[in-house]
């Protein structure tokens, strides 16, 4: 019996496939004009970011003239119809409660922040805000009994979802850097309690003496929060 060999492959195809390799690289070369090609295609993702997100605001803005136009005509309808003006009342509360009307009242704003820059570690992670840090500030004044609440100054719903893109926060569609400040209504002594007992805000504290990221907590009498202007549906889940 023959020992099994691997089969040999044509001098005819090595040479064939050399050829049309070589064919690539001066195309590529041609096209390329001494840049690099990835470079354009990197900027045209960022066009196209630019873009999209200019036609996002225009789109919001168009979407908040609409709301406001059917403001006021149901007030209009309201002072005409006893009817409406029932409904519209028993609307205001669902609204208050859906996080979509402005409201005021005493307030607490925490607001976290990088270390300052020259600050060193052994780990980079260690002098940056990350998602947990801000989800533990939102999750301990909720747990303090705040009634209404904002992040970089856009309301906070039942719906809103905090993600961390790098050492960004993305929120409603809108990326934000650091300081990131949250500001919450409600009793301030619960909430500084909660604050103080949470766990994930504890531990940021740590690094706050550590390494100087920041950490302030401040009180205002008659903090005015906007109500949220967004889509309230639910983003649909495909199977």
């Amino acid at each position: 019996m023959r020992p099994l060999r691997r089969p040999r492959v044509p001098a005819v195809l090595v040479a064939v496939t050399a050829a049309a390799a070589g064919l690539l690289f001066a195309t590529s070369a041609s096209t390329a004009a001494g840049t690099d090609l990835r470079a354009g295609r990197r900027l045209q993702l960022a066009e196209l970011i630019s873009r999209e997100r200019g036609r996002l605001g225009e789109q919001e803005r168009s979407a908040a003239v609409l709301r406001d136009a059917v403001v006021a005509g149901t007030r209009a309808a309201a002072a005409r119809d006893g009817r409406v003006a029932a409904e519209e009342l028993n609307g205001a509360g669902a609204a208050l409660a859906a996080g979509t009307i402005a409201v005021s009242g005493p307030a607490l704003t925490v607001s976290l922040d990088d270390a300052p820059p020259g600050t060193t570690s052994s780990d980079p992670d260690d002098l940056v805000v990350h998602q947990q840090d801000v989800q533990a500030v939102v999750n301990a004044l909720w747990a303090g009994g705040a009634e209404a609440m904002t992040l970089m100054g856009q309301r906070v719903i039942s719906t809103s979802a905090v993600r961390c893109v790098g050492n960004t926060v993305v929120l409603h569609g809108q990326v934000y850097g650091p300081p990131f400040v949250v500001t919450a209504i409600g009793d301030r002594t619960a909430m500084r309690t909660a604050l103080d007992l949470e766990p994930g805000v504890e531990l940021f504290r740590r690094y706050v003496d550590r390494f100087g990221l920041g950490f302030a907590v401040t009180a205002g009498d008659d903090v005015q929060l906007p109500g949220y202007d967004g889509p309230l549906e639910l983003p649909s889940v495909r199977r």
